[in-house]
């Protein structure tokens, strides 16, 4: 008979007491925060995030590739793509406010087109500024006023030497040369992407003609005498016939488009009234305009009027400002700029200071009235 075999010496339950798990340990006691060291620890709820501290640090150790100052950081601005810093002063030509919207440095920006001028067409220059074409032959009459211009030139002289009276201009009479001044303003204005206008405009949406009262001025403002309202009534109808001061709109590497005489001019001659659109001042509080006019100062602010040429303008928005933190530059100014009371309405007449020769730039001081304006980084 076979061998049975030995019977097994683990049963089922002595295996199950191998293979199952010790007893788990009772866990170890937490130490709990107390409220203030979770005060201590927690970061306020203003707080930028890691990555935007980090940001922070680096953009605070920028300084500006032209000068090496990390000074006047609210002057600062940072190129959109290297994100190398540049002052608007060291700019050239030197930004008047920081820029709204991307901006890029020298180095990134795309090549600047080059400046497209004006046709030298009698025709484009007629129909470009609205000139009042004569009745017999279509074009331009000749000069048929500088006679006329000369005798109250010579007039105000005698008769008003003491009381400083306004001068007319007195217009190039030769067409080829006025139709390159004119020409030049023509480049300036189309460049600036600036429709040409002679006067103040009052747009929808915006300030209303009525808002326009000289009498609100604090302060009062000066009425324009009657023998100077003629004068500018006479300059006026000049320029609708095509003859305009002696000017040239030329572009400055340094100071982009400047203007300069193109003949000599007299102290006290009428160079150009201020156009642009008019607009409340709080409308343009974050306008980035390097060439905004005051027009009217109210005590009330919301009624204070500004003139913005960046739409609408002439050859008064690319006369350069003087550095009156400088005597050099105080010596530049040849042009003033006055605010007058004509027929009730506030209107700003750039007038020569003294004699302007040929081929001098023009410059008048920004800060004639609120003493505001930056002017210490002007060239």
């Amino acid at each position: 008979m076979g061998r049975s075999a030995p019977p097994s010496t683990s049963s089922p339950e002595l295996r199950r007491k191998r293979t199952a798990a010790p007893p788990p340990e009772p866990p170890t006691p937490r130490r709990l925060c107390s409220m203030d060291d979770v005060m201590r620890r927690s970061r306020p709820v203003d707080a930028p995030p890691p990555v935007a501290r980090a940001r922070e640090a680096i953009y605070d150790a920028v300084l500006c590739d032209t000068c090496g100052s990390g000074d006047r950081d609210d002057e600062l601005l940072l190129c959109d793509r290297c994100d190398r810093g540049r002052h608007t002063f060291c700019l050239r030509p030197i930004a008047a406010k920081v820029p709204i919207g991307p901006w890029f440095c020298p180095d990134c920006a795309p090549p600047a087109k080059p400046v497209k001028r004006f046709p030298m067409k009698q025709t484009k220059i007629v129909d470009f500024f609205r000139i009042q074409k004569d009745d017999q032959n279509g074009v331009p009459g000749k000069c048929r006023l500088s006679q006329d211009v000369r005798k109250r030139r010579k007039r105000s002289l005698v008769m008003h030497k003491k009381r400083r009276r306004i001068l007319p201009f007195v217009p190039t009479e030769d067409r080829a040369r006025r139709l390159k001044q004119m020409a030049s303003l023509a480049t300036a204005l189309t460049s600036s992407e600036t429709e040409f206008s002679n006067e103040l405009t009052y747009i929808p949406n915006m300030a209303p003609r009525s808002s326009n009262q000289a009498r609100l001025e604090e302060g009062g403002m000066q009425i324009l005498p009657k023998e100077d309202k003629e004068t500018i009534e006479l300059c006026r109808a000049m320029q609708q016939r095509g003859e305009c001061p002696p000017l040239l709109v030329v572009f400055d590497s340094c100071e982009g488009f400047t203007v300069q005489a193109d003949a000599d001019i007299k102290d006290m001659t009428f160079i150009a009234e201020y156009a642009g659109d008019v607009d409340y001042l709080e409308n343009r509080a974050s306008d980035d305009c390097d060439c905004i006019m005051t027009l009217l100062l109210t005590a009330d602010p919301s009624q204070r009027l500004v003139i913005c040429p960046d739409k609408r303008g002439n050859v008064s928005r690319f006369i350069s400002g003087i550095n009156n933190y400088t005597p050099d530059g105080k010596k530049k100014q040849n042009v003033k700029c006055v605010r007058y009371d004509i027929d009730g309405e506030s209107h700003v007449l750039l007038v020569a200071c003294r004699d302007i020769a040929c081929g001098e730039k023009l410059y008048y001081d920004y800060n004639g009235y609120e003493h505001a304006y930056p002017t210490h980084h002007f060239l």
